[in-house]
């Protein structure tokens, strides 16, 4: 499986800026690690101290050099929105579509203000787009909780086909798959 992910720095919708996290999205970064209905299926909030001590610790830096992680921006006013992340999912984990494991995996979290305003399909699509403009042809996963329609039904919109369920985090997960060049129809300014 190739290594690599997406190397864009920034890429840009007509309402969104996908970039590096900044110093000025701390507050935002652990609004979602903290927030109970963002996190409601992935664990539930994470403690503050326990999210700010972290960013003590390691500063936007732990974020911001990670190949494939962005900050989702307003484009006018630079507004954090959410985090979206492409990577690579580790092969010890269960859900995947390759013996190796390791294929891309698409992830994102949105501020609870800025849900159903599909804001998530933008960042997501051109995500992708840009990724398929940049990285050979290869499985992209989705896995979420299948108690989480939100998610599931943004994975089915984005084009993405269910291909199974497995059990973890005491919750059954959906596992679903798109291939990567599907999304080079569309092109990002990046």
């Amino acid at each position: 499986m190739n290594a690599s992910t997406l190397s864009a720095v920034e890429i840009t919708t007509d309402r969104l800026r996908l970039r590096k996290a900044h110093d000025t999205d701390v507050d935002g970064l652990i609004e979602l690690q903290t927030d109970p209905q963002v996190r409601a299926c992935l664990g539930g909030p994470r403690p503050r101290r326990v999210v700010e001590q972290y960013f003590d610790e390691n500063g936007i830096g732990a974020i911001a050099s990670k190949p494939g992680t962005y900050v989702i921006a307003d484009k006018e006013t630079g507004r954090f929105i959410g985090t979206l992340v492409l990577d690579r999912r580790p092969a010890d984990l269960p859900g995947h579509v390759t013996e190796e494991g390791g294929e891309l995996e698409l992830s994102y979290l949105l501020r609870r203000g800025s849900w159903g305003a599909g804001l998530a399909f933008e960042a997501a699509t051109a995500m992708l787009s840009a990724a398929a403009c940049e990285l050979p042809d290869q499985p992209v996963l989705v896995v979420t909780q299948t108690a989480n329609e939100r998610a599931l039904k943004l994975a089915t919109c984005l084009g993405f086909q269910r291909v199974g369920t497995f059990k973890a985090h005491d919750a059954e997960q959906t596992l679903a798959v798109a291939g990567l060049y599907s999304f080079k129809v569309w092109s990002p300014t990046v």
